[in-house]
């Protein structure tokens, strides 16, 4: 069989039969009674469940990471490796457990192919602590973050630190820092959705004031940007990391919010002029803005579009919200910040949101 004739899996559906099939016997039979995890999760569009056939072009394949505590790993860490790369089979349900590494420094991504040598497997080896620091900058798996190392840390990383599937966990370690990441404390989740109505509050009106000088492609740019924020909102209302720009939509549609809100976010994105983006937009903003309302975080606040001061424009004037919520966040670190928010409030940097050293070293500039 060759690449070409394969059938597509999901790929946790792969790393799992790498797993059961062929990893786990090997460390059964070669390392008995050695404690590990087994898991799939970090970078990949895999671990959030939106790989397609499309993604098997790059670093997509049987993958799996696996922890051992830290002496474990500096002890056995090269022998396991070695040991995979000679007995791990040459293709799981016909795709190759071999990866060639591109020689592109721009492109620095591996390629399944055919081997009839040793396998230069994606079998990553790690131990908690470490696998933590590169990809969050969080020095060790049981400490607790301050609220500013939480808002340092972009959502698309949280994601996948949470997301994917755990397989085995003899350390209980992982299992152990995942539960605890897996959403924000209370008051940090307050303070960021402060922030995001206010992101709304700061646009929500420039979408007629374009359109009023006749700028109708700002206009548009405008609206586009409100439903991504309103699309971001809807995320953390629903407790649900959200990922970068090129899965945001894909992560939208498995919300709950999703098919009601859906057609309003089509509508406005769609719309040729202002009368209809104002229209679709102010659905939406009365819709979220009940949900906000029926979440019992604060007192409801009124939820019906009305004007812009003494300007033509309909508005939910957004900020109102945002100062219900700040209202309720007690934390004395999060109350002396001005509502700018986390990393993904302020930046819509891809290499800042996605890559691991990057936000090492910004979380490491926070502490």
């Amino acid at each position: 069989m060759t690449i070409s004739d394969a059938r597509f899996l999901p790929g946790l559906e792969l790393s799992g039969i790498l797993y059961e099939e062929a990893v786990r016997p090997i460390l059964r039979d070669a390392y008995p009674g050695l404690s590990y995890a087994a898991a799939r999760v970090g970078s990949g569009s895999e671990v959030l469940g939106f790989d397609s056939p499309r993604s098997v072009d790059h670093d997509w394949g049987p993958r799996l990471e696996i922890f051992l505590n830290a002496e474990a790993k500096a002890e056995h860490g090269a022998d396991i490796r070695r040991l995979l790369a000679e007995r791990l089979p040459k293709q799981v349900r016909g795709w190759p457990t071999h990866f060639q590494e591109s020689d592109d420094p721009l492109d620095p991504v591996g390629h399944m192919r055919e081997t009839d040598g040793p396998v230069n497997h994606r079998v990553d080896l790690h131990d908690v602590d470490g696998w933590l620091d590169a990809r969050l900058g969080l020095a060790y798996a049981q400490a607790e973050l301050d609220v500013r190392e939480w808002l340092a840390l972009p959502q698309q990383r949280l994601a996948e630190t949470t997301g994917g599937i755990v397989f085995h966990d003899g350390l209980g370690s992982l299992t152990a820092v995942r539960r605890r990441l897996a959403w924000y404390p209370e008051q940090v989740w307050r303070y960021l959705l402060a922030c995001q109505w206010q992101r709304i509050a700061q646009e929500e009106s420039f979408v007629g004031r374009c359109a009023e000088v006749g700028d109708d492609i700002g206009s548009a740019v405008v609206t586009a940007r409100l439903v991504r924020s309103l699309i971001q909102l809807c995320h953390l209302l629903e407790r649900r990391y959200a990922p970068y720009g090129k899965w945001l939509g894909s992560s939208f549609s498995r919300l709950a919010t999703a098919e009601s809100l859906g057609p309003m976010f089509r509508g406005a994105l769609a719309a040729t002029d202002y009368p209809a983006r104002e229209s679709h937009l102010c659905d939406a903003y009365e819709a979220v803005a009940s949900l906000q309302n029926a979440s019992g975080l604060i007192t409801p606040v009124g939820p019906g579009r009305r004007p812009y001061h003494a300007r033509p424009f309909l508005v939910l004037h957004a900020e109102r919200f945002a100062q219900a919520l700040a209202r309720t966040v007690t934390d004395p670190d999060l109350r002396e910040l001005p509502l700018v928010g986390g990393v993904d409030q302020w930046t819509d940097n891809a290499d800042l949101l996605s890559r691991p050293g990057v936000v090492h070293a910004a979380v490491h500039a926070v502490g």
